[in-house]
Formats: structure tokens, C-alpha cells, sequence
């Protein structure tokens, strides 16, 4: 707590402003994002590696918050104050840090996976300062950002070498996203079956499993999407990254609304056609990786012929 009250004094209007934005590169959006114009622009073996190591990532984070159950730092103590904007970001339990453990595993993943100098040094920076950000906005401890850290990098490294044979094995595919589909179904069974502490169900901790809940039932729906897209892509879309810069521009712009748009507007009805169970969840990013790809990398055809001397 010592660190964290020594950047509590140097808060200002101008960091809070910064590190809120830094922040941002941690969360779910960008993930997705970023993940999916690598896959779409640049390549798709970098783009799996990212979904995937991101996701197991996000698993192993889930369940070290369901089993340590480490309260955020304004809990632990009262005295202690946050930038308040951070504080509907700061889900869940607090140890380890999501934010940091999805930033650094695609950030790092994309620092390993590149070899120009510049894209590199600007992922490292990146991977430092969502986690400072963190800490800076008052809503993990050291230690959670750096447990965080250590499990990102030991899978962008353990992963990419793994990813280097699945490169030349269909078969070692289908074992990496097997085991994703037993550790994302463990999750499920154990934040659903594992007797917790009868503390976890009072009113003011229950949202933490709440949002342990919610995220497994997204994984779930991710690691089904992973199933249908890979073949179905390998086999018959086969869809080639290149194209002209503005070509590359619009297919991501386009192509990022109509996903933001599955994600955002189908919620409610889905939500109403399931009574609001967790499998509208499932079901709704299992769209989400479907349409993300194969059904709009049917269009890569059009966008590669934009541009192009006839």
C-alpha cells in the first residue's frame, strides 16, 4: 500500500485524464480489437496466437480471483482513494489485475511475434504503462499487476513456441484449443459447484462471482466460436490479408461496427429471448468470433481487389 499512497500524492487532473485513457488498453474492447485487425491485416497465425493466449490468459485470471478472493485496495483500506472514473472498471476481485493481464498478453504477444524495432518498443511501453495505470488510479496493488505480468509473459513465450508447431500441424491446433475448451469448462463448472465461503454471497461481494460468472460463460461462447471458425476458414474462406492501405482502413472500420454492433445490440434481446441467463452471453460472443472469422473475411476478396491495377 506504501507504493500506491506515494502515487495517490502525485495525482493530478492532468494524469488522472492520461492514465484513464492508458487504462482503456487493457479493457475488453481493445482487445478484441486489436487482436482482430492484427488477424484481419497482418496475419492470421499472429492474430490466433493473441485470441488464444489472451483467452487462457483471461481463465487462469478468473480463477486466481475466485480462489484468493483479495479484496480491490480501497477495500482493504478505508483511508486509501481512487480516481473515481476507474472505480466501474474495477470489477471483481482484485488479485491478479485483468486489465494488466490482458494488455501485456497482447501487447507482449505482438512485441514477440513482430520483428520491426518500432512496433516493439511501442507494445513494450504499453505493456509498462497499463499496469502503472492501474496502480496510479488506485484499483490493484503491486503485487496484482506483477503476478499478472509474470503469467502473461510466461505464456506470450511458452505459447508462441507452441503456436510455432500448430503453424505446421492442424492436429496441434485442435489440441491447443482443446485444452482452452477443458480449462474454460472447468471454470464454468467450478464458479457454478465449488462451495465458497458464505461471505461470497453476501450483498456487497456477490458481484464479484457475478462477474467471475459472466466471464465464463464469454469464454465459453469465444472457445465454441474457435471451433466453427477454423475449419470453416482453413478449408473454404481462406482469405488473404493484403490490401491497399485505405482498402485495409475501411475493411477494419466497417468491419469493427458490424462486430461493436453484435456485441451492443444484441444484448437485450437475447438477454429477453433467455430471461436473462448467462447463455445469451455465450451466445452472443459466439457471434462475435463467428462473424469476426468467417463471415465478414468473405468480403476480403473485394477489399484486396480495391486499388489494384487491372
Amino acid at each position: 500500500m506504501e507504493f500506491l499512497y506515494f502515487l495517490e500524492g502525485l495525482r493530478n487532473q492532468f494524469f488522472d485524464g492520461l492514465f484513464s485513457i492508458i487504462t482503456l488498453l487493457g479493457e475488453e474492447t481493445a482487445f478484441m480489437a486489436v487482436a482482430i485487425i492484427v488477424f484481419w491485416c497482418f496475419s492470421k497465425f499472429q492474430g490466433y496466437y493473441l485470441l488464444i493466449t489472451g483467452f487462457i490468459g483471461t481463465v487462469i485470471n478468473q480463477f486466481l480471483k475466485m480462489i484468493f478472493r483479495i479484496p480491490r485496495p480501497w477495500v482493504k483500506d478505508k483511508n486509501f482513494t481512487i480516481v473515481e472514473s476507474a472505480r466501474e472498471g474495477a470489477s471483481g476481485y482484485s488479485f491478479p489485475s485483468g486489465h494488466t493481464q490482458s494488455s501485456v498478453t497482447l501487447f507482449g504477444g505482438i512485441a514477440r511475434a513482430n520483428k520491426n524495432k518500432w512496433v516493439r518498443v511501442v507494445a513494450i511501453v504499453v505493456c509498462v504503462l497499463v499496469p502503472l495505470s492501474r496502480m496510479y488510479l488506485g484499483v490493484h496493488t503491486p503485487l496484482d499487476v506483477g503476478v499478472s505480468i509474470a503469467i502473461s509473459l510466461l505464456l506470450i513465450f511458452i505459447g508462441y513456441k507452441v503456436f510455432e508447431l500448430a503453424k505446421q500441424s492442424d492436429k496441434t491446433f485442435y489440441i491447443i484449443i482443446g485444452a482452452l475448451s477443458v480449462l474454460v469448462i472447468a471454470f464454468l463448472i467450478f464458479v457454478h459447484a465449488y462451495p465458497f465461503p458464505s461471505e461470497v454471497y453476501l450483498e456487497e461481494n456477490i458481484h464479484n462471482l457475478e462477474s467471475a460468472r459472466k466471464n465464463a460463460y464469454t469464454m465459453l461462447g469465444c472457445v465454441a466460436g474457435l471451433w466453427v471458425i477454423y475449419p470453416i476458414e482453413k478449408r473454404y474462406v481462406k482469405f488473404e490479408v493484403n490490401a491497399v492501405w485505405w482498402a485495409q482502413i475501411l475493411k477494419v472500420v466497417l468491419g469493427l461496427a458490424i462486430v461493436i454492433l453484435i456485441k451492443e445490440v444484441l444484448r437485450f434481446p437475447l438477454d429477453a429471448i433467455f430471461q436473462g441467463h448467462l447463455i445469451a452471453r455465450s451466445i452472443r460472443y459466439f457471434l462475435i468470433v463467428v462473424t469476426a472469422g468467417v463471415l465478414w473475411p468473405l468480403t476480403f476478396k473485394w477489399f484486396s481487389k480495391l486499388g489494384s491495377k487491372k
